[in-house]
């Protein structure tokens, strides 16, 4: 029943995702409410809350677009229903942000199966991979996903292996005068982020350490399911997927080695929404769909509200 409904696009269907999104977040931001200036508080909250929105939508596009999913509207559900798992990400302002670029720059890279204006879309990915990495340092590592993409579609043309570093000259220019011109401090902020540390015991509780767990073995299983359907798939998506595999395992690199961890699984929900819609399109057998669908919003709600 709830796949035959999330299975075209309508109004409905979006409209359904961002009121959950919007009754979830205000459960959050209620719950956790620390701030002594309301004003800036609430404008905070109204600019997370659209980006939150937005970064959804353009994991939506970017399936869509790519002909990577069918007309449905699992991508949105699916992204909504990870970003249950932990509610404390939904608060955090840097990280929100940083993922959004990435995002951006996730789009461009999956377009370059097109011939049409590669250095653009090399330049454009590039670009906001560099300012994502000025809300939160270690989102640099994602740069590697522009050379991977440089050697699957235009390795031959020389040019194209320089574009990214032209992109890193333009923002860290940009960075560095506006810095200069209203907060040095920036400059240390920015650096400070750039310590390493690999222990992951950082959750405070047990239920954490459950929704970890769990939405480990959740990402595993979409990540077996798309490996092992790949080669029922179109030759010409091939290239696509494996970007997406490639984000989530940069993504997973992230996470290990930045030391502030709590909320950095944030940079793995799009991989594992467009993966989850992939598997669930795939499927044939419609009980499997609707027990896997049902498992995930029973799960992403527990874990939600357990740690609340």
């Amino acid at each position: 029943m709830i796949t035959s409904l999330f299975r075209k696009s309508t109004l409905l269907n979006y409209s359904a995702v961002i009121i959950g999104v919007v009754v979830f977040f205000f459960l959050c931001q209620i719950h956790g409410q620390t701030s002594t200036n309301v004003e800036i508080g609430i404008v905070n909250r109204a600019l997370l809350l659209i980006i939150i929105l937005a970064s959804l939508f353009i994991a939506n596009f970017i399936v869509k677009k790519n002909a990577l999913s069918k007309d449905s509207a699992y991508t949105v559900l699916f992204y909504f229903i990870l970003l249950l798992f932990f509610p404390q990400l939904w608060s955090n302002f840097n990280l929100i942000v940083s993922n959004f670029f990435i995002l951006l720059a996730l789009r461009r890279l999956i377009s370059l199966q097109s011939p049409r204006a590669p250095k653009e879309k090399i330049f454009d990915a590039s670009l906001w991979v560099f300012v994502a990495c000025l809300f939160h340092f270690w989102s640099i590592l994602y740069i590697v996903l522009v050379f991977i993409a440089i050697l699957f579609h235009v390795a031959r043309d020389y040019r194209n292996w320089f574009l990214p570093f032209i992109a890193f000259f333009t923002i860290a220019s940009i960075f560095l005068l506006m810095a200069l011109f209203f907060d040095v401090t920036y400059i240390q902020k920015l650096l400070s982020q750039t310590a390493v540390n690999y222990k992951i015991n950082y959750f405070v509780n047990n239920y954490q350490n459950l929704a970890l767990s769990i939405y480990a073995t959740i990402a595993l299983f979409f990540v077996v399911s798309l490996l092992g359907s790949l080669s029922n798939r179109p030759l010409m998506l091939h290239s696509s997927y494996k970007k997406i595999i490639s984000a989530l395992f940069y993504r997973c690199c992230h996470f290990v080695i930045s030391p502030n961890k709590s909320d950095l699984l944030v940079f793995t929900i799009a991989p594992l929404a467009m993966m989850a819609t992939s598997h669930i399109e795939i499927a044939q057998v419609k009980w499997q769909k609707e027990v896997v669908l049902f498992a995930l919003i029973i799960l992403g709600i527990f874990s939600f509200f357990s740690q609340l």
